[in-house]
């Protein structure tokens, strides 16, 4: 597949929706993306496909290029958008061929903007993709709601191998959503419970306090449990009754000798009553709960509240490598799907193959070095 048969960074309405931004990263790709100059030392990104692909030139995206860097470059649409009354879909392919350790590979959707100045503390509208740190191995879907980022209250697993995968976010009017990987559902819910959009709709009265004479002690001691007459009869230590006088030991030297204490097997420690259900018991206290004044409705939380016009990268990479390709957003998901079948879906299974060829030369040059080495070790000791 060729790019030029892709238009980049457009926005064109088609047979059954409208896709707002389109980027495939051909030839052209450097007179949309401008790179941040709001740091003097942020990361190069190159364009590259890596050291596996499936299509040579389809395959190139931008590559982060340089270990331990912040990462801040952006690109506008054709024209400002909106999700208004319609599904919002985002999509991008994303490889991490060096394996990475620690590091970011998602996407923001933005609002207008002056690309030169983008960077962390830029307000966007969604923060979508993995987010990989050790153990740490999830994707993020981030939205930003009145001035504040809302983080995601689930955790869903990210690709963590090294081979290219889509991820796919479906924001709907109904304030529902789905995430995707490799064109598989992976997640899905309600915006409102899934996202603390909102205040709660019911709070703990406040003016309402547990009485007095409240008993919240669920067990007592029985009261007809009596200690046994005869419990503190034993000591807790005796003399060890096996212990002997060493046969050097000098009363007039080292005073006069004692057998040391040991634990005593019959002492019965603490006596302590039975416990038993407490028949007063009532019950952990809760206050009453009354409906929360702060709490405002909002059938609209999966909208944009100002036009969308741009999408950026900002990330953070230990190990650097990783390419994004193939950004999509539309307001349709079956376009989306067609995209992605002509991209990512057209060459993934080549670049799997090319990808297990590379590791296999590599585990057989990796043994042959490792048997040369043997045998120059031994040949060493025979002539030693």
């Amino acid at each position: 597949m060729h790019k030029a048969l892709l238009l980049a960074s457009t926005a064109a309405v088609l047979a059954n929706g409208e896709v707002f931004y389109k980027e495939t990263f051909d030839g052209s790709w450097a007179d949309r993306w401008v790179q941040s100059k709001k740091k003097d030392d942020l990361g190069k990104f190159v364009h590259s496909a890596g050291e596996w692909y499936g299509d040579a030139e389809a395959d190139k995206g931008l590559q982060t290029s340089q270990d331990a860097k912040f990462y801040a470059m952006s690109a506008k649409a054709e024209k400002p958008f909106g999700n208004k009354g319609k599904p919002l879909v985002v999509s991008f392919t994303l490889k991490h061929p060096q394996g990475i350790d620690c590091g970011g590979g998602y996407i923001k959707v933005l609002p207008d903007l002056e690309l030169e100045s983008f960077d962390g503390e830029t307000p966007y509208f969604m923060m979508f993709g993995p987010d990989i740190c050790g153990a740490t191995k999830k994707i993020h879907l981030i939205f930003n709601y009145k001035g504040t980022n809302l983080l995601w209250k689930k955790t869903p697993a990210c690709m963590d191998d090294k081979l290219s995968h889509v991820y796919t976010v479906i924001v709907n009017p109904d304030n529902t959503y789905e995430v995707q990987v490799d064109g598989e559902k992976k997640e899905g819910g309600s915006l409102e419970e899934d996202w603390d959009f909102l205040k709660a709709k019911e709070i703990d009265d406040p003016e309402d306090k547990k009485p007095a004479d409240w008993v919240d002690e669920a067990m007592i001691d029985d009261p007809e449990d009596k200690k046994p007459e005869d419990w503190d009869k034993e000591p807790e230590k005796v003399v060890d009754p096996d212990a002997e006088k060493p046969e050097d030991w000098d009363e007039e030297d080292d005073g006069e000798w004692e057998a040391p204490m040991i634990a005593n097997p019959k002492f019965k420690g603490e006596w302590k009553a039975k416990r038993i259900p407490n028949p007063e018991y009532k019950g952990v206290w809760k206050a009453k709960r009354i409906a929360n004044p702060e709490y405002e409705a909002d059938s609209e939380l999966y909208l944009s509240r100002e036009p969308l016009a741009a999408v950026g990268i900002d990330v953070w990479q230990v190990k650097s490598g990783s390419i994004f390709n193939n950004i999509i957003i539309a307001d349709n998901l079956e376009e989306v799907k067609a995209f992605i079948d002509s991209t990512w879906g057209a060459n993934h299974a080549a670049e799997k193959e090319m990808y297990t060829k590379i590791q296999a030369k590599a585990e057989e040059e990796a043994k042959a070095a490792a048997e040369a080495a043997k045998e120059t070790e031994a040949e060493e000791e025979d002539e030693a």
